[in-house]
């Protein structure tokens, strides 16, 4: 890795994968013997066939395949013990030829799973690949695995469908995964920004070019808004007025009936495109009402954006869309509201967007939000003059937090463990801190793995954000604590809550208290309405010093009008005057192709309420390096340059610890993709230096950004002295008084 100075225990890295590029680790693969060789059943029976079902089922591949029966359990398979040939520190490509078999087979998820022990001793189940199988044909089977610390054993397997259906499997590989070069960095060198792409788009040709998707009626009338709606304005800089014209769509029979307009041709792939506009119901009764602009991309569905009407004025909509692929045919429209209500749209745009252009506006919005100005004052006896010394500053670290999540497998990775703690200032757990962790089983407590990752953490000085105490969303919440009455439900949630809170106090900084509100309400069904607010005033008497925040998804990219800032606000509000002691707003940040304005309008939003702004789970995804990269660089210059944001955490960057696929920074093995070289190089942008000499007044000036600096020295009869000093958010010039001694 390039910026870890990685080494691989197993010996050298570049031996290691010469030996195993080319090699398949399974042994008698393909059962080309005619036996069982090296093979067993997994608490079943397994033999092998040349055929099965009178010669139906023939091999896809070679003389024959293993069959396993006798299955009373999902687990039950076939397996091969593969301890002695897998390498920790690689990835490893694993493809398998499966089917079923059996008198009443239906179609199942059939499964190659990594059973892994430690060294130590710990157990744990590596998902390597799901595909749904049946008894009609053979289907190839591909994933991954990696491993990240010594194991003393590792069987892989397949398993998955219901008991007493055989799996059937024809061959198993297991390769060093070969490296695909990444995609190149697209040509954008044609694209013109700026450029409204719907034509007729001020309807001065009356409703030329546009039509309506479904049997509905369309009209231009006047009385919509003269001004360019705010995201527009910021992406354009324009002020430009708008004509007053609207489309107007009347005689609606379906929800998806409304204004349409055919976009062939405009769309390039890779290219990120804003929509913006402002959107009106004909009447507010039965709503609110959702409104929604969608793209039919070849026959798929995107969403372009949603906005939640609650009334007759008319509002903003704004969102983003890309393809990777040429299309070949795309309509954008506008749908949504309730049968019978007329729709309005007016001033919509749909442009690329010029992302460049954007980053230097929030570099001059980052120099007043993120810097200070520093007068360095400089005093004591050196037996020399200091008008004329040579003055060096060097920003060693950027106080903004900027974190992010870790697993307790992590940790086993050395690599992983330099690159996290070399460029992470905070961390948050991906699983181990959840209830569903903690208390697998009622009465279990599972503490163990959040003490060894907060230990981590402790050791290299790094912040931690608590997440979550309780998880609101039904299917994440554990099957025995779905199951108690109200009563002991309520019992379950208080000693949950003690016993957390108890054992960590004063241990986090953070505390996402009940998890996406917006998105689920087992406990609230469950309890009451009051029972949110409870835990947060529950977690604040057993904790007072963490920060107690909300945490939700789909706040930030105008996708989902149900957790818009207007509602998420509403529900904020609605927590406070219960008395929930509420003091931060968590925007998770699972995002696709950002727009800035987008981004920073919801933002604006929020910060109304006066309470800090974190991206908690932050992570962008594209299959191109270069567009994840550009990705990633919008949402932390948005953040970083946002007054109301406090601090970001990305929801990992290691290849095989991330949630969502094409999200991470480093690869498997430790390479430095585009988008983690793009966030090495903002990480150095926003370290302040400077150099000069101190002046007759014994004083030395600079601009810096927030965070701990070393100022060097040197006089002129040839000595040098060092000292540190911070600089700490204010709106004044920070005068640091630095005595050089005697």
């Amino acid at each position: 890795m390039a910026d870890s100075g990685s080494s691989n225990a197993c010996g050298s890295p570049e031996k290691i994968r010469g030996d195993v590029d080319n090699e398949n680790i399974i042994l008698n693969p393909n059962f080309d013997n005619g036996s069982l060789d090296n093979w067993s059943g997994r608490g079943c029976n397994a033999q092998v066939h040349d055929s099965m079902g009178d010669g139906k089922v023939l091999p896809q591949n070679g003389k024959y395949f293993a069959a396993t029966t006798n299955r009373t359990q999902t687990w039950n398979g076939i397996q091969q013990d593969i301890t002695d040939r897998v390498q920790r520190k690689l990835m490893y490509a694993v493809t398998a030829v499966v089917r079923l078999f059996g008198s009443s087979v239906v179609p199942s998820d059939v499964s190659a799973t990594l059973y892994v022990q430690n060294s130590n001793g710990r157990e744990q189940y590596i998902s390597v690949a799901k595909l749904q199988a049946s008894d009609k044909d053979w289907v190839q089977l591909q994933g991954n695995f990696f491993l990240s610390g010594t194991i003393s054993k590792a069987v892989i397997f397949v398993e998955g469908p219901q008991p007493n259906t055989d799996i059937l499997l024809n061959s198993l590989v297991v390769k060093h995964a070969e490296k695909v070069p990444p995609a190149p960095e697209p040509d954008f060198s044609n694209v013109v920004y700026g450029v409204n792409i719907l034509q007729n788009d001020n309807l001065a040709d009356g409703l030329n070019t546009w039509n309506t998707l479904g049997n509905c009626t369309m009209t231009v009338a006047d009385g919509s808004p003269r001004f360019v709606p705010t995201m527009v304005k910021e992406s354009l800089d324009s002020n430009i007025p708008l004509n007053g014209k609207c489309i107007v769509v009347t005689n609606r029979t379906q929800t998806w009936m409304g204004p349409q307009q055919d976009i062939t041709g405009k769309i390039s792939p890779y290219v990120t495109y804003q929509i913006s506009g402002w959107v009106k119901v004909g009447s507010a009764k039965n709503g609110p009402h959702t409104i929604n602009i969608t793209l039919n991309v070849d026959n798929q569905w995107l969403n372009g954006g949603q906005v939640q009407v609650s009334d007759e004025r008319w509002y903003e909509i704004g969102c983003a869309f890309r393809v990777e692929q040429q299309p070949s045919k795309v309509f954008m429209s506008v749908q949504g509201p309730a049968a019978g209500v007329d729709l309005m749209v007016s001033g919509l745009q749909i442009f690329p967007v010029d992302r460049k252009a954007r980053f230097k506006h929030l570099k001059h919005q980052t120099d007043m939000v993120r810097k200070r100005d520093v007068v360095l004052k400089f005093s004591g006896s050196t037996g020399d003059s200091l008008s004329g010394a040579s003055v060096r500053v060097r920003q060693t670290q950027n106080s903004f937090p900027i974190g992010t999540c870790i697993l307790r497998t992590d940790i086993e990775n050395e690599d992983f463990v330099s690159f996290f703690t070399k460029n992470f200032n905070w961390a948050v757990f991906g699983n181990e801190l959840k209830w569903y962790w903690t208390e697998a089983q009622q009465g279990v407590l599972n503490y163990t793995d959040a003490d060894e990752l907060l230990d981590l953490c402790n050791k290299n000085n790094i912040m931690v954000r608590g997440h979550c105490i309780f998880w609101e969303v039904q299917n994440a919440v554990q099957t025995w604590v779905q199951a108690l009455s109200n009563a002991d439900l309520m019992k379950a949630v208080q000693n949950r809550i003690n016993g957390l809170l108890t054992r960590y106090k004063g241990k986090f900084q953070h505390y996402d208290v009940n998890n996406e509100m917006l998105h689920g309400s087992f406990y609230q069904d469950r309890l009451g309405k009051d029972i949110r607010a409870n835990m947060f005033k529950m977690a604040s008497q057993l904790d007072p010093s963490p920060t107690l925040f909300v945490n939700d998804y789909s706040i930030e990219d105008g996708h989902d009008s149900h957790s818009c800032p207007e509602v998420y606000t509403q529900h904020i509000l609605g927590l406070q005057e219960q008395g929930a002691p509420v003091g931060g707003i968590g925007i998770q940040g699972h995002i696709s192709n950002p727009v800035g304005p987008v981004v920073s309008a919801a933002l604006d939003k929020l910060g109304v309420l006066g309470l800090p702004i974190w991206f908690t789970e932050l992570d962008v995804v594209s299959d191109n390096e270069f567009i994840r990269a550009d990705d990633l660089e919008v949402m932390l210059r948005e953040a970083f340059a946002h007054p109301a944001v406090e601090g970001i955490m990305l929801w990992g960057f290691w290849e095989v610890s991330v949630w969502r696929k094409n999200s991470h920074l480093v690869n498997a093995e430790g390479d430095l993709n585009e988008a983690g070289k793009r966030f090495v190089k903002l990480k150095k942008e926003w370290l302040s230096h400077a150099r000069g000499q101190v002046d007759n007044n014994g004083a030395f000036s600079f601009r810096g950004y927030h965070g701990s600096y070393t100022v060097e020295v040197d006089t002129a009869s040839g000595k040098k002295l060092t000292q540190s000093f911070t600089v700490d958010k204010g709106d004044s010039p920070l005068v640091v008084n630095i005595n050089l001694g005697n």
